[in-house]
């Protein structure tokens, strides 16, 4: 495969690779279990490390309200900071995540859950969380570094499978491991289509400020496809969801102070009246002259909406990268930070 010569650490075929966590994903914890009886879960993380909990509360919500018979639903609470939230301690199984295992918030919050005897899992790809939890006798993931540089916030389907089996072989939740691996072979069949969509869309928002709306179901798209454009192609981004942006941030495009492009990621199944305010409130934009780019999401099950609308994301903000000149591997601020720190 050629290798662009601004992208140096070929995130395109890292991009490329992305359906294949998945399977490779549940396969690394398949012999986690962990016993107790849980009524929540906390996830420590951040950065990239944190994404898949966003995505995993968005399914675990679909999945019970879908089936009558599904047990108490199971909270799903996250925490990015240096201190565990009070919901850690009750009843709740404490996952680890960080891909580096060396993020010193989450082995902060590591430390704390085993000063208090919390039932715990870590995640990473080594570092001072895979060696806490050898010292502590605490069950371990270890997730593989399939490329030289690979980045935190390109391990999602890693990290979401892995989490996705735990709470499988926990009791937690239904095994729908055969959805999730179909959703990952359709990425795999549309992969080119989503690609040229990205290409496209990226051409499209070159020279302006992406702002990112989706509807309430879907947030965590919306947050993350900014994650990815500030990551990806190193330029300022923003998110909100409908319908709560019409109550206070559209007011702002009366007097705005950027030249923004809005990216709205619209579902079809989403409620009738909201949907409406899709169409409604891109008019309003663009009668104050701010480019609106309204997107469908996928048809098929949540699994598929939510990462074919990421994969889009990744694609687009790759060639928005390219299209600024921009290496889109490396975050050398954050980098730079850590040094500092």
């Amino acid at each position: 495969m050629e290798i662009n010569k601004i992208d140096k650490s070929n995130l395109r075929k890292v991009i490329l690779d992305e359906a294949n966590q998945f399977e490779e994903g549940l396969k690394i914890a398949k012999d986690i279990k962990i016993e107790g009886e849980f009524k929540s879960i906390t996830l420590s993380g951040m950065g990239g490390s944190a994404l898949p909990g966003n995505i995993l509360r968005v399914f675990i919500n679909d999945l019970c309200k879908r089936n009558s018979e599904e047990k108490e639903r199971l909270a799903v609470y996250q925490n990015r900071f240096y201190s565990l939230p009070p919901e850690a301690y009750e009843n709740s199984l404490n996952i680890i995540c960080s891909f580096s295992g060396n993020t010193e918030e989450t082995v902060a919050s590591f430390d704390e859950a085993l000063r208090n005897n919390l039932k715990c899992v870590g995640i990473s790809s080594g570092g001072k969380i895979e060696q806490m939890c050898k010292e502590y006798g605490v069950p371990f993931v270890k997730l593989p570094i399939p490329y030289e540089n690979f980045q935190p916030r390109m391990a999602i389907g890693y990290f979401f499978a892995s989490i996705f089996q735990i709470l499988i072989n926990a009791g937690l939740i239904e095994d729908a491991s055969a959805e999730l691996l179909k959703m990952a072979n359709n990425l795999r069949e549309k992969t080119k289509e989503i690609e040229n969509i990205g290409k496209v869309l990226a051409n499209k928002i070159k020279g302006r400020t992406p702002v990112v709306y989706s509807s309430t179901k879907y947030k965590p798209v919306a947050m993350i496809w900014k994650i990815k454009i500030n990551e990806n192609a190193k330029t300022p981004a923003f998110w909100n969801f409908f319908p709560e942006l019409n109550h206070n941030e559209m007011v702002g495009f009366t007097n705005p102070q950027a030249n923004f492009i809005v990216l709205m990621l619209r579902d079809k199944d989403d409620n009738s009246q909201n949907q409406k305010r899709f169409d409604v409130t891109a008019d309003i934009l663009k009668n104050k002259n701010i480019p609106v780019e309204i997107i469908d999401m996928e048809k098929g099950s949540v699994f598929y909406k939510m990462f074919s609308a990421l994969y889009l994301g990744d694609w687009m903000s790759y060639y928005l990268a390219l299209e600024y000149g921009q290496d889109p591997t490396p975050v050398d601020l954050v980098e730079d930070l850590k040094k500092i720190l």
